[in-house]
């Protein structure tokens, strides 16, 4: 990988490694817009000045808008959401292997 595309990467998982940023973006996976108020109970446990924050910042990478019905994914967010939609199978798969190792215990 280049320097310029390690670059892109690291900016792009800093972005991401804001506290709730995926998870802000987690609930918006559905292509739905969602009003501030229910988007806060979406992601669950977020302050209003977290949730401010994150949507600024999420808006300035252009991967959030907002418009007359609330908030949603850019195409540029859609894309990144449909590139991480194995996470869920992965969770799963995963969890399900925590639980084994548990119980062996």
């Amino acid at each position: 990988m280049s320097s310029k595309e390690n670059a892109a990467v690291n900016q792009l998982l800093s972005l991401l490694e804001s506290r709730y940023a995926i998870r802000v973006l987690w609930a918006l996976r559905d292509g739905h817009s969602q009003t501030f108020r229910l988007l806060q109970d979406s992601v669950g446990g977020i302050t209003p000045n977290t949730l401010n924050t994150r949507l600024k910042e999420l808006r300035e990478a252009g991967l959030v808008t907002h418009g007359n019905e609330g908030y949603g994914v850019t195409p540029s967010g859609a894309d990144l959401l449909k590139r991480l939609s194995d996470l869920q199978a992965f969770a799963g798969k995963w969890v399900t292997g925590q639980v084994k190792k548990a119980t062996a215990k």
